[in-house]
């Protein structure tokens, strides 16, 4: 399943979140991976809308396993005065955004028979 979450940065602190994106702590990206996420990108605006897109076959379970693994607790610990309307755990709070459309899927159900639509 692919998920896509929108969340708001402090537009005073765009720089300084992308810096610390640039090189994301070791720990924190296999824990995101061991957590069942993949193909994981974020997309910043310059007002501060960031947008994050991944994989995963659980999405449940991926925020579970997240939300009781110790390496994420700090990042995400200091992460969290960067957002606007942040109470706690950003990750875990971001509204999810539901698919309307997706090429591939759309692509593969008019090549699976005559009754295209």
């Amino acid at each position: 399943m692919r998920v896509c979450f929108e969340m708001r940065v402090k537009p005073e602190r765009l720089t300084e979140y992308t810096r610390r994106h640039t090189a994301v702590w070791p720990e924190m990206l296999s824990a995101i991976r061991d957590a069942g996420r993949r193909n994981y990108s974020l997309f910043l605006r310059a007002d501060g809308l960031l947008i994050g897109v991944y994989d995963t076959d659980d999405d449940e379970a991926a925020q579970r396993a997240l939300a009781a693994d110790p390496r994420t607790e700090r990042w995400e610990a200091e992460m969290s005065d960067f957002f606007i309307a942040s109470s706690g755990r950003p990750d875990q709070e971001a509204p999810r955004l539901p698919e309307v459309f997706n090429l591939e899927d759309q692509l593969a159900r008019t090549q699976q028979g005559p009754d295209r639509a």
